[in-house]
């Protein structure tokens, strides 16, 4: 309630009304150990209908490969990368539409128990909720003199002829550097008057990504997350091999045998592209799996464990 997200208002007729629900995790620090216990409430936004309660939806996610130019280019120049986490970043953006939602489960008003959320700002679960907050980062950044990269919607360049500097926009997740320190300190400070932003210092752990600094290079590694993927597709106790492509199996659509619900496949080759990250290595082969999406029991037995294998080497 500190943001002013809703108003509580009589329900209206004729109106569709989303419902909310409470969502826990726990935040880990690189090494896992934990870092923080979070609470969120989130609105039920598969309720919402196109048209009427959005007309506009957008992924705040900045790509690979601009991540990966970036930090080249930082490196080679010697500049200082900063990591900055907005708190709360969707209750930031301002709604254009009318969204009612239920109170939420343990924060009910005693006197109005029927009483609808009328919201004024985005919440965590609205379809248009990361371009609400797009929104409003776009507008501050710009005010400061940045420009919105044509390449990448989630990257902004500022530039002058002394001065340049670079944001990227992972959601709420920012880093920053350039070739003026004075400057980047400056824009961290602009931030912090707009919005709830908690100063990281020089980036250490971006997205499942350890940033280990040396004097020549950054060493990125996914080594925590790579263990993860492979205690949960239970091959962590697999064989190394020295390819990440079989050499000797065809892939096949369908090799005769039953078929299988093919999600927690898709599942395994979102968590390998998201690797090629720091393992460029890799993107033929997941590129080649992703052609088959719909599979059969056999082949997944005899395919995917076989090049999540390659990841025991990390």
């Amino acid at each position: 309630m500190c943001h002013n997200t809703w108003q509580l208002v009589p329900p209206p007729t004729d109106c569709n009304i989303v419902g909310c629900k409470w969502v826990f995790r726990v935040k880990r620090h690189a090494n896992g150990s934990v870092d923080q216990f979070k609470a969120r409430l989130v609105a039920k936004g598969f309720n919402q209908r196109p048209g009427l309660n959005y007309k506009e939806t957008f992924s705040l996610v900045v790509k690979l490969v601009t991540i990966q130019t970036v930090l080249a280019i930082a490196v080679m120049q010697g500049w200082s990368l900063r990591q900055l986490d907005v708190n709360n970043a969707f209750l930031h953006g301002h709604l254009t539409e009318k969204v009612y939602m239920k109170q939420p489960s343990g924060f009910r008003n005693p006197e109005h128990p029927d009483y609808v959320c009328c919201l004024t700002k985005a919440i965590y679960g609205l379809k248009q909720a990361p371009r609400a907050w797009y929104s409003a980062l776009k507008h501050a950044l710009t005010e400061f003199g940045f420009i919105n990269s044509k390449s990448d919607s989630s990257l902004f360049v500022f530039h002058t002829s002394s001065t340049i500097a670079y944001c990227l926009v992972y959601v709420d997740d920012l880093i920053i550097t350039g070739n003026n320190s004075v400057f980047v300190a400056s824009i961290i400070d602009h931030l912090g008057h707009k919005f709830s932003i908690k100063d990281l210092g020089s980036l250490h752990f971006f997205l499942g990504v350890e940033v280990i600094p040396t004097t020549a290079c950054l060493f990125l590694t996914q080594h925590k997350y790579i263990r993860d993927l492979l205690a949960k597709t239970s091959v962590d106790g697999a064989r190394d091999v020295t390819t990440p492509l079989s050499t000797s199996v065809s892939l096949q659509l369908d090799d005769g045998s039953f078929s299988v619900d093919s999600t927690e496949y898709c599942q395994d080759i979102g968590a390998l592209q998201y690797m090629s990250l720091t393992r460029p290595n890799i993107n033929f082969a997941v590129n080649k799996l992703s052609q088959f999406m719909h599979f059969s029991w056999c082949y997944y037995q005899q395919n995917i464990q076989h090049h999540i294998d390659l990841f025991l080497e990390c």
